[in-house]
């Protein structure tokens, strides 16, 4: 016998022992499951029985052999379909590797326990590499198995971004259909709510995959989880860059104006407004004020006008700029209308943007509201002296018209009371308590 016949044997035999080595772990992990799946169940008949202390006349060996009987026929039932479900989609044809992904996903949702034995015999890795189907049913329905393995597990979660289910999203958006859309929005919104997250966008095909839905024709639905996606991962200052460069400020400042998405756009550009790129993004855009302060106005969205408040905030803070396009877009009387009106966190917001608003406007009048120095065009400068007897005067005439005003008002009132405490109160007063 020849050399390379003698290795050609050899790789083949290998072969079939690692393929027989597979499967005899495939399966002696599915008889330690069922082993301790009777066993619990076991215990919990025996605990249930010593608990029940009321005495029963009846045949009591054909109750216990009809119930056992049950109870063999329900596991074996369970078990055997999770068996042959998970066999058929290792070594099964693709239609058998349909149905297996249909059944898996039932027994997923009723089990969970049987979501993290899926997981250690290799059935997220086949439901990942089935994703990228082209057949739009098959991929619909592993996508819903993979909905269901991720309900509530870390790890699950872990090991299909492992699998590089992110490199399996459509690359072309307009191809899939609505329902298709909305369950990979479903899944990724899973995925992208783990805390340690895996959740990599150095791939351009998530973001494409984003935007995509967010400025198709899709479902409010399915814009809503996308949204939700968005949200969760501007939460993470490391994606906030890759974000901003891919114009997702854009494209959410758009979505806010709709009242069905505006709270999940508010929540996302509140992430990104804590970062430089962010906020450099919304200050450029042209919808900013406007739609940030005609979203103030609406009723009945609290969350939605704390949101608005707060990213005006974040845009206003130390920037003279940004405050003077507010004022000129008419944001004063908007801010004193939800100081009055709205939520109480809204109100806090509203006056701490409306008391900025006002110590601009007296640091640009300057201290006092009368004569100034600087206004003297020609003559000789006002001495001291002269400028502090020109301030009592004013004083003393505001002082005046003010109380003639007073008297005036209470004539024509014909107040019944005594005019005279009126007029002692008001001499009392002075042109400092007024409030500007």
């Amino acid at each position: 016998m020849s050399p390379s016949q003698t290795q050609t044997m050899s790789s083949t035999s290998s072969s079939i022992w690692l393929l027989s080595s597979r499967k005899l772990m495939f399966f002696t992990r599915i008889r330690r499951f069922l082993q301790s799946k009777a066993a619990r169940k076991r215990c919990l008949s025996s605990s249930s029985d010593r608990s029940n202390k009321l005495p029963v006349k009846i045949n009591t060996d054909e109750v216990e052999d009809r119930v056992a009987i049950e109870k063999t026929g329900s596991e074996l039932d369970g078990s055997m379909a999770l068996q042959k479900s998970v066999k058929r989609l290792h070594f099964g044809s693709w239609g058998e590797k349909e149905m297996a992904a249909k059944a898996i996903g039932k027994l997923a949702k009723e089990d969970v326990k049987a979501r993290k034995l899926m997981a250690e015999l290799g059935v997220i890795n086949m439901l990942v590499s089935m994703v990228a189907t082209e057949v739009a049913g098959r991929r619909l329905t592993a996508v819903k198995a993979l909905i269901e393995l991720a309900d509530g597990t870390f790890t699950n979660k872990a090991l299909m971004l492992e699998a590089g289910i992110l490199s399996k999203l459509p690359k072309d958006i307009d191809v899939v259909d609505d329902q298709t859309r909305h369950e990979f929005a479903q899944l990724l919104l899973s995925l992208s709510s783990i805390s340690d997250t895996h959740f990599s966008l150095a791939k351009t095909q998530v973001l494409q995959f984003f935007a995509g839905i967010l400025e198709s024709a899709s479902s409010i639905e399915t814009k809503e989880i996308c949204l939700g996606v968005v949200c969760n991962l501007s939460a993470v200052l490391e994606n906030a860059g890759t974000l901003v460069s891919n114009g997702i400020v854009e494209t959410l400042l758009k979505l806010s104006s709709f009242k069905q998405l505006s709270e999940k756009a508010l929540a996302a550009l509140g992430h990104l407004a804590m970062t430089l790129m962010g906020k450099k993004a919304m200050e450029d855009s042209s919808m900013v004020p406007e739609s940030l302060i005609e979203i103030l106005t609406w009723e009945g969205k609290d969350k939605c006008q704390e949101l608005s408040a707060y990213i005006l905030m974040i845009l206003a803070h130390q920037s003279s700029t940004q405050r003077d396009k507010m004022s000129k877009a008419g944001i004063v009387p908007v801010l004193v209308e939800v100081s009055l009106l709205g939520s109480p966190l809204a109100q806090k917001r509203a006056l701490k943007l409306l008391q900025w608003f006002k110590d601009e406007r007296q640091a640009k009048m300057g201290p006092h509201s009368g004569p100034q120095t600087g206004r003297v065009g020609i003559g000789s400068p006002l001495h001291p002296r002269e400028a502090e007897e020109g301030k009592t005067m004013m004083k003393n005439l505001v002082k005046q018209s003010l109380h003639k005003n007073m008297e005036m008002i209470t004539r024509r009132a014909n107040a019944a009371g005594d005019s005279s405490n009126l007029k002692s109160l008001v001499l009392s007063t002075s042109s400092k308590s007024l409030p500007y």
